[in-house]
């Protein structure tokens, strides 16, 4: 198994993004030569990654010279490319239409920015981040750094395939179905989808019938994803939830820990049952009360989610021309999307006892996070698949099937609105990285970042680099 990476002894080295916040600070690395080591490092990477949709170096070196403040001034950054960033186009993996430069940062670029990151482009992803594998006909896959000949996972796969592999320490990645979680888990990832509104979204998101999406980061140790948080509560308050805070280190309170091996439909693949089962039994010698339960989610769900999730697909191919502008091309639209699309018209019948069924969830996960403070799942259902697996170019019944198969826990908690984060605590047979997830009730991030830490100091994971 060849890895692709670009750790190096330059001005990023192996430090994650506090560590480069405290490098800068003392004077042992200038802004500058942190740009100009990440501008390199995707250079190394991308022609073997795949992982980039557009650059924007001219503008990184300008800032460098006049950087903004926050906590992370300095510290390079990708966004994924679905969301407005000022004079940046926002293609969202897609070919069907020409995108151009947007006049100004949307919602949540704006509260990102505000941190001090620095951006230098945007990541690729599948079309319209439909599909939990970026893979396109003509601008090719995103391949993992771990193993090229694998996906790099989810819509953000591109966000997560340059943070692995060491282009930047940390990187903005979204999530509608598991598009934060799933590329953490196979690139080795620390990935937390944060409860529904916890931060800043794009108005296309927040004018969803049910706010799917939630917006987030991807890095590679705990304390750069609880310093993000921490950072962008600064800037951004989300007064209907509890704080945050500054998370600093492991938890003392012991959990009641539930451990689930069947999801939302579909059940896990016995290597991944056994990663799970070992990772159950790391948390009971931690001292944390762990019981295996089936899993709270109603029989409907799957379908559920399904239909609503094809109704987005529908919403685009029917307004396409009106939304992105003349150019857009319905023909040039990928089977899945244009599958999507025909599952839900053959079936707007069901479409509001869907809705209606998927907006009780949150109910009924509230009411099982009163008996378990935290559930333990593996991220996806199967270990990572190769490059071609879930090509979109496929018929869609059988890449839906497969997408089915493979990503069966991580929409549970986009429905639900529950935070949720994926953790590199196992490794496949093939050596390949399992990301093991844990969720919380609504507002508990600050559990899920304790319980973290915890594991991490616990069984540190590896490293890309060796």
């Amino acid at each position: 198994m060849t890895r692709v990476h670009a750790f190096d002894d330059d001005a990023l080295g192996d430090r994650d993004a506090v560590g480069l916040v405290h490098a800068i600070q003392e004077g042992e690395v200038s802004i500058p030569e942190v740009i100009e080591a990440a501008i390199a490092r995707t250079e190394r990477l991308q022609p073997e990654l795949n992982a980039l949709s557009y650059v924007a170096y001219d503008r990184a070196r300008a800032e460098a010279r006049d950087p903004r403040g926050g906590f992370f001034a300095g510290v390079p950054t990708y966004l994924k490319d679905n969301v407005d960033v000022a004079n940046m186009p926002t293609q969202q993996g897609c070919d069907a239409y020409r995108g151009r430069p947007v006049p100004r940062d949307g919602d949540f670029a704006r509260m990102f920015l505000a941190t001090g990151l620095v951006p230098i482009g945007k990541t690729q992803l599948s079309e319209f981040g439909f599909s939990p594998s970026a893979e396109h006909p003509r601008l090719g896959p995103v391949r993992s750094p771990w193993n090229p000949a694998h996906t790099a996972g989810a819509s953000s796969a591109g966000t997560g395939a340059l943070v692995a592999a060491g282009a930047v320490p940390l990187a903005h990645g979204n999530d509608g179905g598991g598009s934060i979680r799933i590329p953490a888990a196979v690139n080795g990832l620390v990935g937390l989808k944060p409860t529904r509104d916890r931060l800043a979204q794009d108005k296309l998101s927040r004018q969803m019938p049910i706010r799917i999406v939630s917006d987030g980061v991807l890095t590679r140790s705990v304390r750069d994803t609880a310093a993000f948080l921490r950072e962008a509560e600064h800037v951004y308050r989300a007064l209907q939830l509890p704080p945050i805070g500054d998370v600093t280190r492991p938890g003392r309170t012991r959990l009641r820990i539930a451990v689930h091996t069947s999801g939302i439909g579909r059940a896990a693949e016995p290597e991944v049952v056994d990663l799970t089962l070992k990772t159950a039994k790391l948390l009971e010698e931690l001292g944390h009360e762990v019981e295996q339960v089936p899993h709270p989610a109603p029989a409907t769900v799957p379908d559920d989610f399904l239909l609503y999730w094809a109704m987005l697909a529908m919403m685009i191919v029917r307004t396409g021309r009106r939304t992105l502008g003349p150019s857009f091309d319905r023909t040039r639209l990928d089977n899945l999307t244009l599958g999507l699309e025909r599952h839900c018209r053959t079936r707007l019948h069901r479409l509001p006892g869907a809705i209606s069924r998927l907006r009780r969830l949150p109910r009924i996960s509230a009411d099982f996070h009163r008996r378990y403070d935290v559930a333990l799942t593996p991220t996806l259902a199967l270990t990572t698949p190769r490059v071609g697996h879930l090509d979109p170019s496929n018929d869609y019944e059988t890449v839906m099937e497969r997408i089915l198969d493979w990503v069966a826990f991580t929409p549970w908690q986009n429905a639900t609105g529950d935070p949720a984060v994926s953790l590199p605590l196992a490794t496949t047979a093939s050596g390949l990285p399992q990301g093991m997830m844990f969720s919380a009730g609504a507002g508990r991030e600050s559990t899920l970042l304790e319980l973290a830490y915890e594991l991490e100091e616990a069984a540190p994971w590896a490293s890309i680099a060796g």
